[in-house]
């Protein structure tokens, strides 16, 4: 049943890029899946650079980029109670929430599932929250919060940054997310991270 909706997953997102693509769908299917060989090639490879200490970070890193890590470093802006920190607060706040949203809506739609359920014998180093992979949520609220804190005293917009693609990376590293999943939710968060910037 996961095999088939893995399948479902995939002939959905090739739908997507054939009606992209236009005239040239069946040079866009096979570049496609030339494309999700290379996602789950590089997904497998990335295995190799697993060891204790690392998982042990990033099991960490992928925590803080939790609905709860961002709670608490929002909370710490309102603790402030200043009101450059209480707009901080609402920006981050609007920016996690909206990427939240949008990536567990895309989720439901395109069905793609998690690395464990989509290749046989594989094992992640980390519980998954959902079966849903494509795009990675996490990596979406990751990236939306630093392109919402561009510009941001501090240089909290290069701190987040940076954050966010250490997130991302961990997603890969624990095998909870395909890279493709990553790269679609780290530019879905930096869009949606703007239009916050925007508002707040």
């Amino acid at each position: 049943m996961e095999a088939n909706r893995e399948q479902q997953g995939v002939q959905q997102l090739a739908m997507a890029t054939q009606a992209a693509a236009g005239g040239a769908g069946t040079v866009a299917t096979g570049a496609f899946s030339r494309l999700l060989a290379w996602d789950q090639a590089t997904l497998l490879a990335a295995r190799r650079w697993r060891t204790p200490r690392r998982t042990v970070v990033a099991r960490a890193l992928t925590r803080l980029g939790d609905a709860s890590g961002w709670t608490l470093v929002g909370l710490a802006f309102f603790a402030t109670f200043r009101p450059a920190g209480l707009q901080l607060g609402l920006r981050l706040g609007a920016a996690a929430l909206s990427a939240t949203l949008l990536s567990q809506a895309l989720k439901r739609i395109l069905h793609r599932a998690r690395p464990d359920l989509a290749i046989a014998g594989f094992v992640p180093e980390a519980a998954n929250p959902d079966r849903f992979s494509f795009p990675s949520g996490h990596t979406c609220a990751a990236f939306a919060v630093a392109l919402a804190f561009a510009g941001a005293p501090f240089g909290l917009g290069y701190l987040f940054l940076a954050l966010a693609v250490a997130i991302g990376a961990s997603r890969v590293y624990l095998g909870a997310h395909f890279p493709l999943d990553v790269a679609a939710g780290a530019l879905l968060g930096g869009v949606t991270g703007l239009a916050t910037q925007l508002l707040f």
